[in-house]
């Protein structure tokens, strides 16, 4: 570490250093591209809150989080601020507005997490007793433009610089030529020779395909009025108020104070009851027996209550961690299924409660389709139910849209958006389902979100061999360092060491 009282760093004039020009012989572009980052990072090294400076007249600091025990805090001119910063000045060269709320947050968001990635960089280079050469730092250091004069370093600037800033930037300095030594490391992994070779080879067999689908929520009437007709007791409807009391012996009070004509239920329920009825004087209109199971959650003391007659009222029963007591507006009366209110009251419960009865009915649709279309092919089978055959591919097994590979994602599929094509990706069956079933076969139907799907491999195919070789290409010299690259921010987020308290932290201190 240096002292805070640091000689003025002299531009050597020599050329690298022993350490600089072995890494530049091992790999030339990536050193480059490392001055070049710093010479960028070194431009907006200065400076505190640039952009919209709602908080720039702060003195204070402001700590978002933590990650491994170490404050992810910002202070004016710190990297947290730099990279708010940055944020903003990519916003605006979008031609967003810095000052609109939502894009105001999004720069300290993206600030705060290219921050977490920054400490636990630093913190691994850390915890691998890495230590940037002060010599390298002092070089980088020399080169920053405000310490330039005619395009050469000037010891006058530096020295009219104070000792503290000049120890912030070297530090400053030193910790960024970490980050920049972990992301190089990061980028030279070694890649055994065969695994692009095996990599590319996984693109290797393709298939095209024809498919149709059956929609769950096709499930016909008839369908609708059996399961009615089969559990005809949970729509039948009563109309009821209540009271709610929290105290079994306040409510066992009131309930007598009502029988002995003291008070009204209605004024009893204005009164002292505690649920949302009570301004109504504790009338819960009519409602089917199937709502009743969280306001009379025993089945006991539902039984009893459906049996009251008109004005009869209730014992007091135990409704979670309250006690309420019912009287009865009007009797329970029996479904009426040619009532339509009460066949759309089926509808939407079998459909919020009973989807796997509807997905069995559309399976068994498909299931019937494919025998015909053994039987008596595709063409004849769709038509005879109305149902669209839509082609994709070639695509070969590639779960989760993988970008080196084509991807089912890429397809443009008719009724499907990208956001279904996405989940079906990452659907084992799917790709274990179409690469499996025989060609010109229909594979078994299975169910994906609201839709039962039926594939049907019409062709398998090999690919290019130039196409292959390019893979592979891609995957050793840019592709696995870029996903790397990509992967480390969200992984230093939910690694377990983040403290993540950003939106508690900016409402608190922007939003009053």
């Amino acid at each position: 570490m240096a002292q805070k009282e640091k000689k003025a760093p002299v531009k050597g004039k020599d050329s690298l250093s022993a350490v600089e020009a072995r890494k530049f012989k091992q790999n030339p572009w990536i050193y480059i591209g490392s001055v070049f980052i710093l010479i960028l990072v070194t431009v907006t090294f200065v400076g505190g809150d640039l952009v919209g400076g709602r908080a720039a007249g702060n003195s204070g600091d402001l700590t978002f989080g933590y990650y491994d025990g170490i404050p992810i805090t910002w202070l004016p001119g710190n990297m947290f601020a730099q990279y708010r910063d940055q944020a903003g000045r990519y916003y605006q060269s979008q031609g967003a507005d810095i000052n609109d709320f939502r894009i105001y947050a999004q720069t300290w968001r993206i600030a705060f997490e290219k921050m977490v990635e920054y400490t636990a960089i630093l913190q691994m280079m850390k915890k691998s007793h890495y230590t940037v050469p002060e010599k390298l730092v002092d070089r980088a250091v020399a080169q920053r433009p405000e310490f330039q004069e005619n395009g050469r370093f000037s010891k006058a600037l530096y020295q009219r610089m104070s000792d503290s800033s000049r120890l912030v930037i070297w530090r400053q300095t030193q910790d960024k030529l970490a980050e920049i030594m972990f992301n190089n490391d990061i980028n030279n992994i070694l890649i055994p020779s065969a695994e692009p070779d095996f990599i590319a080879a996984m693109s290797l067999v393709q298939r095209r395909f024809q498919m149709v689908y059956f929609k769950v929520d096709d499930y016909p009437e008839i369908e609708y009025l059996s399961y009615a007709r089969e559990n005809s007791e949970l729509f039948n409807s009563i109309h009821l108020s209540k009271i709610t009391i929290s105290n079994e012996r306040e409510a066992k009070k009131i309930l007598n104070s009502i029988k002995d004509g003291i008070t009204t239920f209605e004024d009893a329920a204005r009164a002292q009851s505690q649920d949302s009825y009570a301004d109504r004087g504790g009338d819960m209109g009519r409602r089917y027996s199937i709502d009743l199971n969280v306001e009379i959650p025993n089945p006991s003391d539902r039984e009893a209550i459906f049996g009251l007659r008109m004005g009869e009222l209730s014992d007091v029963i135990r409704s979670g961690e309250e006690w309420t007591f019912f009287r009865v507006e009007d009797e329970l009366t029996l479904a009426d299924f040619e009532d339509e209110a009460v066949i759309a009251k089926v509808r939407s419960y079998v459909r919020d409660n009973e989807r796997g009865r509807m997905e069995d009915w559309a399976l068994a649709q498909a299931g019937e389709f494919n025998i015909d279309v053994e039987n008596s092919g595709l063409d004849n089978a769709a038509r005879w139910r109305y149902l669209s055959i839509y082609s994709f591919g070639p695509i070969p097994i590639n779960y989760g849209g993988i970008d080196l590979f084509n991807t089912l994602e890429s397809n443009t599929i008719a009724d499907f958006n990208s956001e279904y094509l996405n989940n079906l990706s990452t659907n084992d069956d799917f790709w274990k389902t179409a690469f499996s079933t025989e060609l010109n076969k229909p594979s078994q139907p299975f169910v994906q979100g609201d839709n039962v799907l039926v594939f049907i491999p019409v062709e398998q195919i090999e690919a290019e061999e130039t196409a292959v070789k390019n893979i592979a290409s891609m995957y050793s010299s840019y592709w696995l360092s870029y996903m790397t690259e990509q992967s480390l921010q969200p992984y230093f987020m939910k690694n377990g060491k983040t403290v993540d308290n950003f939106w508690e932290i900016y409402f608190r201190y922007f939003m009053q």
